[in-house]
């Protein structure tokens, strides 16, 4: 064979290889920034999440975003709130666990004594909105204190006019979380003292659609819950402004703005999801978490009418994230 015919051949052996490397490489960066992977590249298993109704339409965007993405992911997700979410995490029932509070001492214990290891992980900000009807020309602004006088357990105020002589003699039609839900030990901490503590004479649901429903139903109405339900419902309901201290009018209103930079307080918070270490051995698992804090997943998160986090702290919990699945896989090898 002649030498420059051979040195041709050669040479487009090599370039056609680079091109498959190249390919190939291609096709994982893809896999790695959310897109679909390659046919023998597939994430495929059943993903059980439940847990917080103010991170549920989160989780729940990812996991339409992440089962197009890879179509052999089923990922379920439930809304039966925080403290839900943690007892099926405690009996082994599901891979991940939505929260709008931080973990107790008990659960973790729980836990612990049933020998499951989790993963906190930050996925977003969230602001509890007070809302009342859009024909309430009367409440614009409150303080935590008059919050106090309406939820208290012990002589909450009952008429709108026993909180400002000026208005409605007419009774205030409550609306909350109910107590399988983070947001109510959130704002009965806040707001009356202690984790729990509330008046119970007042129309509950895990479910806050059904919250936004009700609101909208009623003139005399006021009800509390995570930022994203009022945003998606702006049409429907009227924000209360809320003051931290005596002077209503320094009350703030939640907003991106006040809630990434901190000013709405003191009912702005961090949302969480709970990710069992076992689970993280399983590559759909691991891999939808990483989906869940990727650029596109923060997207995903403001799509859902929630607040991203800010990007230090999301390359925080990136890095968690990355540690605890070396840790994870090396356990399970």
């Amino acid at each position: 064979m002649n030498f420059g015919i051979q040195v041709r051949r050669a040479l487009i052996a090599v370039v056609g290889a680079c091109v498959i490397s190249a390919c190939g490489c291609t096709v994982r960066v893809a896999d790695a920034e959310g897109r679909k992977a390659s046919s023998g590249d597939q994430i495929a298993g059943t993903i059980l999440i439940d847990g917080s109704s103010t991170v549920y339409p989160i989780t729940q965007a990812i996991s339409e975003a992440f089962s197009g993405l890879h179509q052999d992911v089923q990922a379920p997700v439930g809304s039966g709130g925080t403290s839900s979410g943690f007892k099926k995490l405690i009996q082994g029932e599901i891979d991940i666990a939505g929260a709008s509070r931080p973990i107790t001492a008990k659960e973790s214990d729980a836990l612990k004594a049933k020998g499951i290891e989790v993963l906190e992980l930050e996925v977003a900000l969230d602001g509890i909105s007070i809302v009342v009807n859009p024909g309430n020309d009367w409440c614009s602004a409150l303080t935590v204190k008059q919050l106090h006088q309406i939820w208290n357990p012990d002589n909450g105020a009952r008429r709108w006019r026993d909180l400002d002589p000026a208005w409605p003699e007419t009774e205030i039609k409550l609306f909350g979380a109910g107590t399988n839900s983070g947001t109510f030990e959130y704002f009965t901490e806040v707001v009356n003292g202690k984790k729990g503590v509330s008046r119970s004479d007042y129309s509950q649901s895990e479910d806050d659609n059904q919250l936004v429903i009700g609101i909208a139903g009623d003139q005399h109405s006021l009800g509390y819950f995570g930022y994203s339900y009022f945003d998606e419902n702006r049409d429907r309901l009227k924000i209360v402004k809320i003051a931290a201290g005596d002077d209503i009018a320094a009350a703030i209103e939640p907003s991106k703005a006040t809630i990434e930079g901190g000013t709405y307080t003191p009912l702005s918070r961090p949302v969480y999801i709970y990710v069992s270490r076992k689970s993280l051995t399983r590559r759909e698992v691991a891999e939808f978490v990483r989906f869940y804090l990727s650029d596109e997943g923060q997207k995903l998160v403001e799509t859902a009418h929630c607040i991203p986090l800010h990007a230090d702290r999301l390359k925080e919990q990136r890095k968690r994230l990355d540690e605890a699945i070396a840790t994870s896989s090396l356990a399970a090898n």
